[in-house]
């Protein structure tokens, strides 16, 4: 069997990182172990430095200041051995077979993502199972989560592969440096995934989830829920709200929309065009709402008048990329209080691919 780089990126989440390693580790092949020790002071460095392990590596950030798994993941990847990579978190537990399940499937130009099996700290959804094997470290029990993946498990919807993308995700390595890594606008974190997606698929990567392959998430340990950034269980870190808003208003920034994917986390990329607008009457609050939806482009030419600005106009903006589209043909209409000019119809979605 081909080794894999498992790419851990991890800060304060020992406990979790100790889990994750000894799964990896119960694998019937001895993959390479990547981790990247991002400020941790939670004994992450001498635990690391203890391990008698020649296919753990590791990566240092001795702070104090945080790297984030965007400029992390990417430093991991570089430094990886082998030909083949997976971007992995610290808090999520490789179910039995997991590797050979993610290559079986793996070849040039494919993204394989593994099945998650959470507990009930997020909504329910397609493309994972909701299945509580504890929400804490000190709750889990391996021995009854394998159990269950070799004997009672089925996959959800009686396939075993559909299309879509989440971590954990493995791939060539030199797929993922031939678009230039991770996007350093969304560092430290979020919504660099969803950028690297959309990257993957215009590139025309194929992106599959194999329903074969498990891995138990705690859920978002390292990140929104991390209790050293002031999270826990269920509870959003201040600092994960601050960097998700500003990280979002990034995303439609570059490319017109929110994150758009179908049930299944297929990512769905509208046209990116160039944009501008024209805001008479305005004030700061609405500069504010609208300044992510427009990159100050000539080719789209849009006219407001803040006195007459209703939700439904803000809404046919969110929608604006899709109705461009639509429309077929360059001039000029009006749709609700909008004045929109187009000029050109060109699109630059495939500018976006390569850094």
């Amino acid at each position: 069997m081909e080794k894999i780089t498992f790419v851990i990126p991890s800060r304060n989440n020992l406990e979790f990182l100790q889990l994750a390693y000894k799964s990896i580790r119960n694998l019937n092949t001895k993959h390479e172990i990547l981790v990247l020790n991002d400020a941790s002071t939670d004994g992450t460095e001498e635990w690391i430095n203890g391990q008698n392990d020649e296919d753990l590596i590791v990566h240092h950030n001795p702070g104090p200041e945080r790297i984030g798994i965007v400029g992390m993941f990417d430093k991991g990847i570089e430094m990886a051995r082998t030909d083949i990579i997976m971007a992995y978190h610290a808090d999520m537990v490789a179910g039995p077979n997991l590797d050979e399940h993610i290559l079986k499937h793996l070849k040039k130009g494919t993204v394989v993502s593994a099945t998650r099996v959470e507990p009930p700290l997020h909504p329910d959804g397609p493309e994972k199972m909701l299945v509580d094997f504890g929400i804490e470290v000190e709750d889990f029990d391996m021995d009854k989560f394998n159990n269950w993946v070799l004997n009672e498990y089925k996959p959800k919807h009686g396939v075993n592969v559909t299309e879509g993308i989440f971590a954990p995700w493995c791939m060539y390595k030199e797929d993922f440096l031939a678009i230039g890594g991770h996007d350093e606008l969304f560092a430290p974190q979020s919504k660099e995934d969803s950028d690297i997606f959309n990257r993957f698929v215009l590139k025309g990567y194929k992106v599959l989830q194999t329903w074969e392959g498990l891995v138990y998430h705690f859920t978002s340990r390292g990140s929104r829920f991390n209790k050293h950034a002031g999270g826990a269980a269920g509870k959003n870190s201040d600092e994960w709200l601050k960097t998700t808003t500003t990280n979002m208003k990034k995303f439609i920034k570059k490319w017109g929309t929110p994150v758009q994917h179908d049930a299944f986390l297929k990512p769905i990329i509208s046209p990116v065009y160039n944009k501008s607008i024209v805001i008479l009457n305005t004030n700061p609050q609405l500069d504010e709402s609208l300044e992510p939806w427009f990159n100050n482009g000539s080719d789209i030419e849009v006219e407001i008048d803040g006195k007459t600005f209703t939700q439904e106009d803000f809404q046919i903006i969110q929608k604006l990329n899709d109705i461009i589209k639509d429309s077929g043909a360059v001039g000029e209409f009006e749709l609700g209080n909008l004045k929109i000019k187009i000029n050109s119809l060109e699109e630059y979605q495939n500018d976006l691919i390569h850094l």
